[in-house]
């Protein structure tokens, strides 16, 4: 997996993978965020395959199905006979990831007690496994991933906050289908050739009214809600052409809604569409003490998405 198969031609998505392309060529610790769907697996596969580790392993621990009694155990190791039913040696998961890298998705879902061996880990590179004596060193490069506000469960104590700032040395803010609206046609154009030949069917496409809904559609659920909805398309209208009326209920509905006047009425006499968003920019900022992140939740948008539009309309680019 590399970058040149993530399909987008959303100029905030490109300048991110941009980024991320660079930030692979390192050895820092990463923590990618965004919404549930917005593909934060699949960006990190892409990091580790174009970074100097890509020869080594990629291993992927989702943290929030890690059972608690056992979770240690699988992530640290044990030796034998280390606790009842140890009956022989285990490696666990960071081990094997040795030289290479591990991918700790929906890292807010890890135990305090773990995160603190966690944290140890990353600061010293060495392990103790249940049982052992002597400390292991290991060479791993983590990143971790969560759709959850780290932040602010940090602040809360419900994570530790020495390691949201370990792990948050280089943020990789992934934004919302909506965010990247010019990649709905492109992607359901991609879902619906990839089913039709996984599925050994002919390939169905897409009318112009079921095009206009889908690219209204809120998708909540992201890249992968409508990875879903041309499956299932793919599938029971295979080389047909899908009408808007073909879609599902959720879509059409919400389309619809879209569709409606907004609460905001145009002056008769027009806006100036640059001016008024360099003013919410300039509003958000103002009102968090220039804090992005806080500015960026006020507008509805994700942080990247606020820098890309602070670049776009300040010649000088504000300081983090």
């Amino acid at each position: 997996m590399q970058f040149t198969n993530i399909l987008t031609r959303s100029p905030l998505m490109e300048a991110i993978l941009r980024s991320a392309h660079l930030i692979a060529q390192t050895d820092a610790s990463v923590l990618i965020t965004g919404a549930s769907g917005t593909g934060k697996e699949l960006v990190a596969r892409a990091m580790h395959t174009t970074s100097p580790r890509a020869k080594q392993a990629f291993i992927t621990v989702n943290c929030a199905a890690l059972p608690e009694t056992l979770a240690e155990s699988l992530l640290f190791g044990h030796r034998k006979g280390a606790f009842t039913g140890a009956d022989s040696q285990h490696t666990g998961l960071v081990s094997a990831a040795d030289g290479g890298t591990l991918f700790l998705d929906e890292i807010g879902e890890l135990p305090l007690s773990l995160q603190a061996k966690l944290l140890r880990f990353l600061e010293s590179g060495e392990i103790l496994p249940l049982g052992e004596t002597q400390p292991k060193r290991l060479n791993v490069r983590v990143f971790a991933a969560t759709h959850r506000d780290l932040y602010a469960m940090a602040q809360a104590g419900t994570f530790r906050q020495d390691l949201f700032y370990r792990l948050n040395i280089i943020p990789v803010e992934l934004p919302t289908l909506h965010e990247r609206k010019e990649d709905v046609e492109l992607l359901s154009k991609h879902f619906l050739r990839q089913f039709a030949l996984q599925h050994n069917l002919p390939e169905a496409s897409l009318t112009k009214d079921a095009r206009q809904h889908l690219q209204r559609h809120a998708w909540h659920g992201n890249v992968r809600e409508l990875r879903n909805v041309c499956e299932r398309l793919s599938i029971l209208l295979a080389g047909r052409d899908i009408a808007a009326s073909n879609l599902p209920l959720d879509v059409r509905s919400s389309s619809a809604a879209a569709a409606c006047p907004l609460p905001f009425s145009l002056p008769d006499d027009g806006v100036n569409l640059e001016e008024l968003e360099r003013d919410l920019l300039n509003q958000a900022l103002e009102r968090t003490q220039n804090n992005k992140t806080h500015a960026a939740r006020l507008l509805g948008i994700s942080r990247d998405a606020l820098n890309y539009r602070l670049k776009k309309q300040f010649s000088a680019p504000f300081m983090p």
